[in-house]
């Protein structure tokens, strides 16, 4: 059977486990959490570097064998036709991926980033006894550190790749996805999507869409971050940011203005319609 590989990446508490779930329910797709493989991959070439004493033994062709094989081995078990691999650094590593695939898209989950903040903080307070390995004894003490200390980290660095990538030579193969929509109009946003992969539509229940992964979320002290409920669904509240916070994250949601890029972005309208506001 040949298999086709894409990517799921973009920003964190964008949704991402949300469409994994709903991608799922398609008998020909696979689509999970973020996996290891990109993090696998990285060891190696390092271990194949110019920093390596086995520097010698490799050259490209054999890097890039290894680079597949690895990708090919973690999932020679799944046995559906389109496999999604879930990683936030994929859009840091297109440059490699074009050197192996001849046709693959990545699907980015973007979301005001004041709203990823504020959705951190809020798993942060559902668990006010359990000190999570997110922070550490330095900047979990206020709010303002804990933000920081995301954008110094696992936010900042899917940011700045996500730039790369949207802002790069190989830009054409994302689709930017606004969470906000695939929550508010999951079918049309999902149609997009399937018209931007190439693939007939599947009729897809969104009552019944059920994702979690207790094991890991408890790992890092964190319950319920990975957990996605069974009706896709928007539910409107307050931040529980501060307006100074919120204001000064709102501000970097980037991929607003297309220009400069070729990627595919799905955002909200003005008047509310749902299309995309850049295709190629």
């Amino acid at each position: 059977m040949q298999t086709t590989f894409h990517f799921i990446s973009g920003l964190p508490r964008s949704g991402s486990t949300l469409l994994s779930g709903i991608l799922q329910q398609n008998p020909d797709f696979h689509a999970g959490m973020t996996s290891p493989v990109a993090t696998l991959i990285h060891g190696v070439l390092e271990q194949m570097g110019a920093g390596s004493e086995f520097y010698s033994h490799f050259n490209e062709e054999k890097r890039r064998r290894i680079f597949k094989a690895i990708i090919d081995a973690y999932y020679e078990d799944v046995s559906r036709p389109v496999i999604f691999d879930t990683n936030r650094i994929w859009t840091a590593r297109l440059h490699q991926l074009t050197e192996i695939y001849d046709d693959f898209k990545v699907i980015c989950l973007v979301r005001n980033p004041a709203w990823i903040m504020d959705s951190f903080e809020k798993v942060y307070r559902k668990n006010p006894f359990d000190y999570s390995k997110m922070f550490t004894a330095a900047n979990r003490a206020t709010i303002y550190s804990r933000c920081e200390s995301l954008m110094s980290g696992v936010t900042g660095l899917a940011m700045t790749a996500l730039k790369e990538a949207f802002y790069g030579e190989y830009s054409e193969q994302l689709l930017l996805v606004e969470y906000d929509l695939l929550a508010q109009h999951p079918e049309n946003t999902m149609k997009l999507i399937y018209r931007f992969l190439g693939r007939d539509y599947y009729d897809h229940d969104f009552d019944n869409v059920e994702y979690s992964h207790d094991e890991f979320d408890q790992s890092l002290g964190v319950k319920g971050l990975h957990t996605v409920q069974r009706k896709v669904e928007f539910k409107p509240r307050r931040t529980i940011l501060p307006p100074d916070l919120f204001q000064k994250y709102s501000d970097l949601a980037f991929w607003r203005d297309t220009s400069g890029s070729a990627a595919s972005v799905i955002a909200p309208k003005s008047n509310n319609s749902l299309q995309p506001n850049h295709t190629t």
